[in-house]
């Protein structure tokens, strides 16, 4: 089982997580794809276009286990030992199976809990909203069971339903995000965001995450308000990536593929939306060529309840992308995932936002 922390290190974990403001139950509401959602708001313009003027209009857009006894607990697999976070820095392998769920908050059942639920799906690598999993006995549940936690954080935006909200001043504010009406773009520059950043790293090298996938560092391919570049994104994320690796944990790029070049020595793995969808996963092979995993999600229409095979091998077989470790899920991130190898599981989950 992983290690037991000391009371010294339970003290300071739970300061670190009070004074994030994590005695707040107030959580923010379903995250979706960003990237889905720009394309739905468009898809509707034409839509309403196209009715108007009575012509056809086609559109491309680019944009970027079994159950066990009541009374026998479960136990981890003998290929996937209990997890002991935040020694060294997690590397995950290339083809790694994973999770992700964005909008609601786990339920996973402890090594030694005398239950018949099991996690599903059974794989290494979960992937889950930071600020929603205030109870950090999700976290050693899954490092009971073998499994690494990878918490989200939005790290370029500013999201006014999180516990340190207040901490950010207008300077540090650009433009409202398109389609985001409550979210901004941050100056990812300024001393004071990154300085907001690295006290999130804090709560979750406290919470015990083997790693972080910070959202949003893209700013520069967006009307940002900002005058944000290129380079400021590549500095920010080299910072956030060295951040990280102080604290223990392993980091993620989230997209950008503009810039791996410049950071893929400061990052362990890439969290990538959509390249099969536009023939863009051959920029993101660098990753898997260094040895780093890329957790690949597609959105096909119709999912979860009517998912096409010819959607299917076009998220699978897209050139490129092999040997990544590709998702097919819906625009809402929630618990129904389907894999490459045609498995199709929906986790248990104790709550969402949506619930609240």
């Amino acid at each position: 089982m992983a290690d037991t922390p000391n009371s010294d290190e339970s003290e300071h974990r739970a300061k670190v997580l009070e004074e994030a403001g994590f005695i707040s139950r107030d959580a923010p509401p379903r995250r979706r794809s960003r990237k889905i959602l720009f394309i739905s708001i468009a898809a509707a313009v034409v839509l309403v276009l196209g009715l108007a003027l009575g012509l056809g209009l086609g559109l491309g857009l680019k944009d970027h286990g079994g159950r066990g006894d009541d009374n026998e607990p479960s136990n981890p697999s003998p290929t996937e030992p209990p997890v002991t976070p935040n020694g060294t820095v997690w590397q995950p392998a290339v083809g790694t199976k994973w999770q992700i769920i964005l909008n609601s908050v786990l339920d996973v059942p402890a090594a030694n809990a005398k239950t018949s639920q099991t996690l599903a799906p059974d794989v290494p690598v979960w992937d889950f909203d930071m600020f929603i999993h205030r109870d950090t006995d999700v976290i050693a549940n899954l490092h009971s069971l073998g499994k690494r936690a990878i918490c989200y954080f939005s790290a370029g935006s500013y999201e006014p339903y999180t516990p340190d909200n207040g901490s950010f001043v207008d300077a540090d504010l650009g433009k409202t995000m398109d389609g985001w009406p409550d979210e901004k773009w941050l100056d990812i520059r300024r001393t004071s965001v990154r300085n907001i950043m690295t006290k999130r790293l804090d709560i979750a090298a406290a919470m015990k995450c083997d790693a972080v996938d910070p959202d949003n560092v893209d700013g520069y391919q967006n009307d940002n308000g900002l005058g944000l570049t290129q380079q400021d994104t590549i500095d920010f994320v080299r910072f956030l990536g060295k951040e990280a690796s102080k604290r223990g944990m392993a980091m993620g790029l989230k997209n950008a593929g503009g810039i791996i070049d410049n950071v893929l020595d400061v990052v362990q793995f890439s969290v990538n939306e959509q390249c099969a969808q536009y023939n863009e996963c051959d920029v993101f092979e660098k990753f898997t060529a260094a040895g780093k995993p890329v957790f690949h999600i597609e959105y096909p229409s119709g999912a979860p309840k009517s998912v096409k095979p010819k959607d299917s091998q076009k998220a699978c077989g897209a050139a490129g992308a092999d040997k990544f470790s590709t998702v097919l899920k819906n625009m809402d991130l929630n618990a129904w995932v389907e894999y490459c190898d045609g498995q199709v599981a929906e986790t248990k989950v104790a709550s969402s936002p949506d619930d609240d």
